[in-house]
């Protein structure tokens, strides 16, 4: 398909047309032309396709399809050679049932535990979102199937997510809203993104033309169509004029003719139009180019692939005296409705019809002595004191307890937000109780975001099992009973109380107004600057062996911000059985005076091995591994300093340290009057240099660098002033004047 032809050929109402989708599902067909329609469906996190001209998301209306563990559960992997394997299976799915772009993954930053659609999302770090996101859409891509990031961006709450303005400053925006899009964008080329509902700093992101044109496509070089999502169409000729290619679903023709009124009427470009036409003409070329006959997949080795991604995500937080692994031999009750009809996937648009569904208590069964507890009702949020006692009892007669407890659907899902951070307090009273009774308690918790543990001083173990997919059961009874060993880690903060969280006394916002008034301070940025006490941090995760770290060795000390630096460090399995370990390596800026976080995270490797054996894990930081955005440069700027690079087995465990000077190579183009301040020049290498110049020879044996030292906050006019006459109001307006020709230099 020719489609440059092609659009030359198209009427003014075909382009137009093509910029809607025909249904909920398809792009629209010319076929005078032989231009076809292709389908898109729903994940990220399984295959939710359906046919007909509604949307059946409460019933089981979509295709039968395997349903994989959600995004909060996933990240915690650290491991994008996993996130492409799923998106490979992910990838065949969609060709053996005929879709052409799926609609994922979702790299939206975690701002509030509140958000219902937090159990999508990877993660509270743009890094790590940035690498899962990007790995996810090569794997799906690999297969001739496209992508639609999502959603793009600042969708961070359900309440008034149609309407709400997501006040953020530039620097938020772009150090955390933006920044995992931006690596998903640049690393991975998705076909297509997705824009979100909501308004940025006022401006819906369906007709925001600095984010979808300057941003997405100038300066990250996106080459596919950006789409809306379904329904986030506010005025559909801004959209187009905005860079927003395709609205979905089609609006029945109405704003098919809204467009081809402006472009007669002058009020749209003809040339945005068609560029918008072409956006999606060459994604659905693209798609039947590469399109081949498919063979059926296997629903049973693609479950077992589930099976394998839950495993490798879920997070042991707590195993106080080695409760865990269980004992085949012994005696164990299963505790809680959720051992046996496990909440595996989340409400709303990426809900699953899933072929199969295992529970913790039918992958146990036949193989170890397993006594069963009802607990609560089926719904999660309901107990009385007949499911208590009859809980207790089985606790009574085992040797360990394992109480499978989380959040009920009605708690956190696309559509609304949760009201707080609690579990259902039936469970709560239901695990105190079984640990009144039974010292050996376990409990392991299916949900899609953080909970607050007011028992967990008294229960030996704990395991984060997220949302794991149609195979939850399976990979829980995999790591209870020790066939395999926990290898995830926490990709959020789990704060001890909701009201620790940066966001509490702005979210939601009020009316259609949510200011983001924590800034770049989210997640563990914020609970480490605050130096405030947490339930679990990020980046925390046990195994059932140990691991050692040393050797850490840097390819230089000292390097250009335009250079790559090599990291490396030795880890060691020093346990008994194989398991895996995830290196996290951050960077704290020692020396900037710019309000920057303790550290952020730059690196991450998963490491294999044997009982004794030790492998090096390695790391390439570049100049964004040390920059901030500089909102009056609108750019990224590395600021000359040393940086700590602290090699950590969770946020708050760093075992190692080294440091590592950098020099900026970009000149820092700033202007300078008597008032600004000696900290302001002292921040430019040529200005310092200039500075200690003109001091040198005031005053005896005085080393310039030790009195500027002491004059930072002092603006330049003062210096003057206390120059016992030998600085004069000539000296200073010359000293302005070479600061400023230097920097324009």
């Amino acid at each position: 398909m020719d489609v440059k032809k092609l659009m030359e050929q198209m009427t003014l109402e075909e382009k137009a047309g093509l910029c809607s989708g025909e249904g909920l599902w398809h792009t629209k067909a010319v076929e005078r032309l032989g231009i076809r329609s292709m389908m898109v469906s729903d994940g990220p996190h399984g295959l939710r396709k359906q046919e007909g001209k509604v949307d059946r998301i409460a019933e089981p209306g979509s295709t039968e399809a395997v349903c994989f563990p959600t995004g909060s559960c996933t990240a915690c992997s650290f491991d994008p050679k996993l996130l492409q394997k799923l998106g490979e299976t992910l990838g065949d799915e969609c060709r053996a049932e005929g879709i052409a772009v799926l609609l994922g993954p979702a790299a939206n930053s975690k701002r509030s535990p509140l958000c219902g659609r937090n159990f999508e999302y990877f993660s509270e770090d743009p890094y790590l979102t940035g690498r899962m996101a990007a790995a996810y859409i090569r794997g799906v891509q690999s297969r001739g199937v496209g992508t639609s990031l999502k959603h793009f961006a600042a969708n961070n709450q359900e309440y008034r997510r149609m309407s709400t303005s997501a006040n953020i400053g530039e620097r938020a925006l772009r150090e955390i809203y933006l920044s995992g899009f931006e690596t998903a964008v640049k690393e991975a080329e998705p076909w297509t993104v997705m824009c979100s509902y909501n308004r940025i700093n006022g401006e819906f992101s369906s007709e925001n033309k600095r984010l979808l044109t300057d941003i997405l496509r100038k300066e990250w070089g996106f080459g596919g169509f950006v789409m809306s999502d379904w329904g986030a169409v506010n005025d559909r000729v801004k959209g187009v004029a905005a860079g927003l290619d395709l609205e979905m679903p089609g609006s029945g023709g109405v704003n098919d003719a809204e467009i081809v009124k402006a472009v007669k009427s002058g009020k749209l470009s003809e040339q945005k139009l068609n560029e918008a036409a072409e956006h999606i003409l060459n994604i659905v070329n693209r798609y039947y180019q590469t399109k081949k006959d498919a063979p059926a997949y296997s629903k049973k080795a693609h479950h077992e692939i589930a099976r394998e991604i839950a495993r490798e995500s879920m997070v042991l937080l707590k195993n106080e005296g080695n409760v865990l692994p269980l004992s085949k031999r012994e005696k164990t009750a299963f505790i809680g409705r959720y051992a046996k009809t496990p909440r595996y996937q989340g409400g709303g648009s990426s809900h699953i019809n899933s072929f199969r569904v295992t529970g913790a208590l039918e992958a146990a069964s036949g193989k170890e002595e397993i006594v069963y507890a009802d607990g609560y009702a089926e719904s999660g949020d309901q107990a009385d004191d007949a499911q208590i006692a009859e809980a207790v009892a089985a606790a009574k007669a085992a040797k360990t307890a394992v109480v499978f407890a989380g959040l009920p659907e009605s708690y956190e899902s696309e559509g609304f937000d949760r009201r707080h951070m609690r579990l259902p307090e039936c469970q709560n009273r239901l695990i105190s109780e079984v640990c009144r009774a039974q010292p050996d308690t376990v409990v392991v918790l299916h949900n899609g975001s953080p909970v607050e543990m007011p028992w967990i001083d008294e229960v030996k173990g704990v395991l984060e099992a997220y949302l794991g997919g149609q195979a939850v059961g399976e990979a829980e009874a995999d790591l209870l009973f020790g066939d395999c060993n926990p290898c995830g880690k926490l990709a959020e903060t789990f704060p001890l109380k909701l009201s620790d969280n940066p966001s509490y006394l702005t979210f939601p916002g009020e009316g259609d107004e949510t200011d983001y008034a924590e800034g770049i301070f989210t997640g563990y940025r914020y609970y480490d600057k605050k130096e405030l006490p947490v339930l679990f941090p990020f980046g925390h995760g046990l195994s059932y062996t140990g691991f050692s770290y040393g050797n850490l060795k840097l390819s230089a000390p000292e390097i250009l911000d335009t250079d790559t630096l090599k990291v490396s460090v030795t880890v060691k399995n020093t346990g008994k059985r194989f398991g895996k370990e995830i290196v996290q390596l951050y960077v704290k800026d020692e020396q900037t005076r710019r309000i920057r976080p303790v550290k952020e995270l730059k690196g991450i490797a998963k490491v294999a091995l044997e009982p004794g054996e030790e492998k090096e894990a390695l790391f390439t930081l570049s100049k964004r591994s040390f920059a901030y955005y500089d909102e009056a440069l609108m750019d990224w700027k590395v600021q000359s300093g040393t940086f700590d690079l602290l090699i950590g087995k969770s946020s708050r465990d760093i075992v190692l340290t080294a440091r590592v000077t950098v020099h900026s190579t970009a000149p820092a183009k700033r202007h300078f009057t008597e008032n600004s301040t000696v900290g302001d020049v002292m921040e430019s290498e040529t200005g310092k240099k200039i500075l200690f110049e003109a001091f040198s020879g005031l005053g005896a044996g005085m080393d310039p660098g030790i009195l500027l030292e002491g004059w930072l906050e002092t603006p330049l006019r003062t210096l003057r002033d206390f120059g016992a006459g030998k600085l004069t109001n000539e000296w200073l307006f010359s000293l302005v004047d070479r600061l400023n020709a230097s920097e324009q230099a």
